[in-house]
């Protein structure tokens, strides 16, 4: 099984939540995925770090920094940041918050993320295709380029597409229906 095969199964196992749900989106969904219950454990940062890394370095996306809208994007940054030690060239991690700071610095964008860095924002879960776009008019204010968007799951809902009509390019981990299909196979009796 590959790890990109046991992520999926972590996700279906951990993540995925049957029954009725509002998205962040406002729509109503019969599945929920909350990937920080995946994204936040030790097995999955050790997961995704190293496959969100090599997704990205396949696509051939200059890189200098990972980042994205706060909270569902920090730890699937920070994971390929750490990874990046382990196979150079070292990409930092920054955080996009939600609003700027009323205090201090008046930040929107903490972290090492700098003017002219080739940034590929993450996202956990891509519904609508906001929260990236979010991500991206930040970043691109701040001065940086955008070389792609990868997520960690696509509900494939239609989020995708938006950011792709908007000249983005996008990777993604894995999508719902193959952790439903995982889900799907986990609940099945095998045979002995």
């Amino acid at each position: 099984m590959s790890d990109r095969d046991i992520l999926a199964r972590l996700l279906a196992q951990r993540s995925v939540r049957r029954g009725r749900f509002t998205l962040a989106s406002g729509r109503e969904s019969s599945h929920y995925v909350d990937a920080r219950l995946t994204t936040m454990s030790p097995e999955g940062l050790a997961l995704i770090g190293p496959l969100a890394l090599q997704a990205i370095r396949e696509r051939q996306w200059a890189v200098d920094a990972v980042g994205g809208l706060t909270l569902g994007a920090d730890p699937i940054a920070y994971a390929i940041a750490m990874a990046s030690v382990a196979s150079p060239p070292l990409v930092r991690a920054f955080t996009v918050r939600k609003e700027a700071k009323q205090h201090g610095t008046g930040r929107l964008i903490e972290g090492p993320m700098r003017e002219g860095d080739a940034v590929v924002v993450i996202e956990d879960v891509i519904t609508t295709g906001g929260s990236a776009l979010k991500a991206a008019e930040a970043i691109q204010r701040a001065g940086a380029r955008i070389s792609g968007i990868l997520a960690l799951v696509d509900r494939e809902e239609g989020g995708r597409a938006v950011l792709e009509e908007r000249g983005f390019e996008v990777t993604c981990l894995a999508t719902l229906s193959q952790l439903l299909d995982e889900d799907a196979s986990a609940a099945t009796p095998q045979p002995s």
